[in-house]
């Protein structure tokens, strides 16, 4: 039977969240109730637990059981919650950029089909990494490109204002058609986010915009453990210059250079690349925590093959 690449398990995990984030409001892991105006977590209301009596307390005791309730339950889970993505940055790198954000992810499509419809990937120019010979039928692929551009930023649009409006109120006006101005403002707003992000932008906001990804990249960059794409050095004689590794990658990098780039999120398509070139397991790169060689395990063998007949 043949082994999952990682292609595969990486279309499976960006799928698997993004059914995960659209779910969340349905499934009342994380939403906002418009009618209470309250947080939904995890199906209950979070408030700050102050009570109306507290506030007739107007001793230095009182005040200090208002400050403290206010501290663990408006501040304190705000800075857990954030500081998820610098220790993600600090062991994995840009791993939630290339293997779980949906963002990502629709600016992946989108340059997978500006390549089959133009033979680039950037809409304004190609560039020396862009493959050749890449254009596809372009009735199919313009077809598809169409379905997207409707069904996608609709869908998305619906889904993500069940953050902020009961999802049941949400399908219900989108299946009877009696919207309301803020359930239509809302998958309105979302459709041109991710219409206008996913023709224009792109990985630019993965570069110099998102928050979650800048953390990441920072803390990616200076961590000595982080999980990174590594180079075989001492097998670099075989390198074909097929210039596979640099046209697989879609956020520009340059895997050959063996350095931590700000911009690599770690997806592996160089690892794929090398191997289908040299053979499986005879690639060059492979990813890495620290020093040493976590996937894929063909080529950690053949890494751990060169370092025994180099010494």
């Amino acid at each position: 039977m043949k082994k999952v690449g990682l292609t595969t398990w990486r279309r499976i995990s960006q799928v698997a969240f993004i059914l995960f984030v659209f779910l969340m409001p349905v499934l009342n892991i994380l939403r906002i109730d418009s009618d209470t105006h309250e947080l939904i977590l995890f199906g209950t209301s979070w408030s700050f637990g102050i009570q109306p009596e507290y506030f007739t307390d107007r001793t230095p005791l009182g005040a200090l059981h208002i400050a403290g309730q206010f501290f663990l339950k408006g501040i304190l889970p705000w800075v857990l919650f954030l500081a998820i993505f610098p220790l993600l940055g600090w062991l994995t790198g840009r791993l939630f950029c290339g293997w779980l954000c949906p963002e990502g992810a629709l600016f992946e499509l989108s340059d997978f089909l500006t390549l089959k419809l133009t033979g680039r990937r950037n809409l304004f120019g190609k560039r020396p990494s862009d493959p050749v010979n890449a254009k596809g039928n372009p009735l199919l692929y313009g077809a598809i490109a169409v379905l997207s551009a409707v069904v996608i930023p609709l869908a998305g649009g619906i889904a993500l204002t069940g953050y902020f409006v009961a999802p049941k109120t949400v399908w219900h006006q989108v299946m009877t058609g009696e919207l309301t101005f803020g359930v239509k403002a809302g998958i309105i707003g979302v459709a041109i986010y991710m219409l206008i992000t996913s023709i224009v932008v792109r990985h630019i906001l993965c570069r110099y915009v998102c928050a979650a990804g800048l953390m990441q990249m920072l803390f990616g960059w200076i961590s000595p453990v982080s999980l990174r794409i590594k180079m075989d050095t001492n097998r670099i004689s075989v390198c074909t210059d097929c210039k596979g590794c640099d046209q697989s990658c879609f956020m520009n990098v340059t895997p050959r250079k063996n350095k931590r780039d700000i911009s690599c999120v770690n997806c592996g398509a160089c690892i794929v690349a090398c191997n289908k070139e040299l053979g499986t397991g005879k690639g060059l790169f492979h990813l890495g925590f620290g020093k040493g060689c976590a996937l894929p395990e063909e080529n950690c063998r053949s890494l751990a093959s060169s370092k025994t007949i180099s010494v």
